[in-house]
């Protein structure tokens, strides 16, 4: 059988593909490859894939209905579904708000469509995103607070799709899981996020502009522990228990709260590089703070993520240096 990864090229999706084929799994991946960040890294993360025994590859917009569909149609053995496909980044939706429009939202109902016509489809699990916490002040995030004031249009879009989702899983009766992850960081990750923002900076003798002044704190989680949260999901659909949809909805954080400038400091440790700070007033759309409880996908999906900040941070630096010859 096959695991449909969309998003594949991307950071998380890459991670996630090599970990199911890793354990035997065929995977069917698709991208776009957009511009949103350099099509470069992109396509080297999938030419690691490329070769791999099980992997095949469709280059497609998932808010393409037809190419959607297509791509479901040309293996009939697709029994679960990974969907990471998504315009990121907060900042971004100010600046290009159609962007998540035609990806967050229509891609996303594309790919519910796709499922519910197919029958043999045992689950599928979808990237949802703290983002959709807000502007909540209550710490840690729990799956059960109220998420009704989204304060980005990125985080407004996942919520939406959470709400989606829910409605085809009562709707239809195919088991649905979104995954709220937290600031994910490590080897192959995106330019738009912070480890790399700041690592590139350093190493340059560039500043880094450090937001609210410094005082923000993150649930920073390395992508070794958020592929296996993922693959834990995957293999544990939710059941309709007693007339409910068979949708659940997860936390993959860390489980710790880290002051930003304890993040920088690892970069600066890492990279052996005094960082030259500007400080800024806080972003729009920014939270000051992210925290994750991760209880419930401990208790259902045996979730424990192993990885610190002090052990991941230098894993990202060395990959970083090594990925760009410095």
């Amino acid at each position: 059988m096959t695991v449909l990864v969309t998003g594949v090229a991307g950071f998380i999706g890459m991670h996630v593909a090599t970990a199911l084929l890793d354990r035997g799994e065929t995977v069917l991946g698709i991208d776009n490859l957009n511009d949103y960040y350099d099509p470069a890294l992109k396509q080297a993360r999938l030419d690691l894939l490329l070769p791999r025994p099980g992997f095949k590859f469709r280059r497609l917009n998932i808010a393409s209905a037809e190419a959607v569909n297509d791509a479901f149609a040309s293996d009939p053995s697709i029994d679960r579904v990974v969907h990471l496909a998504a315009q990121a980044g907060v900042r971004y939706s100010l600046s290009n708000p159609q962007a998540y429009i035609e990806a967050n939202l229509v891609g996303h109902f594309n790919i519910l469509e796709a499922c519910r016509h197919r029958s043999s489809l045992r689950h599928l699990v979808y990237a949802s995103s703290s983002s959709v916490y807000g502007g909540n002040t209550k710490l840690p995030f729990t799956v059960e607070d109220r998420v009704e004031n989204p304060i980005s249009l990125y985080a407004a879009t996942k919520l939406a799709d959470e709400s989606m989702s829910h409605c085809y899983s009562h709707l239809y009766g195919f088991p649905s899981t979104g995954l709220r992850l937290f600031t994910v960081y490590g080897p192959w990750g995106r330019p738009d996020m912070s480890a790399y923002i700041f690592t590139r900076a350093i190493l340059r003798g560039e500043p880094i502009t450090v937001f609210n002044h410094g005082d923000m704190r993150r649930d920073f989680t390395y992508i070794d522990d958020i592929v296996a949260g993922v693959l834990a999901a995957l293999d544990h659909p939710p059941a309709r228990d007693a007339g409910s949809a068979p949708h659940r909805r997860y936390n993959l954080g860390n489980n710790r709260s880290e002051p930003l400038m304890r993040f920088i400091e690892q970069i600066e440790r890492a990279t052996n590089h005094k960082a030259i700070i500007k400080m800024a007033d806080m972003q729009p759309g920014d939270v000051k703070e992210t925290y994750a409880d991760i209880e419930a996908a401990r208790c259902d999906l045996g979730f424990s993520p192993k990885t610190s900040i002090d052990q991941g941070i230098p894993r990202f630096v060395a990959w970083f240096r090594q990925h760009h010859a410095l």
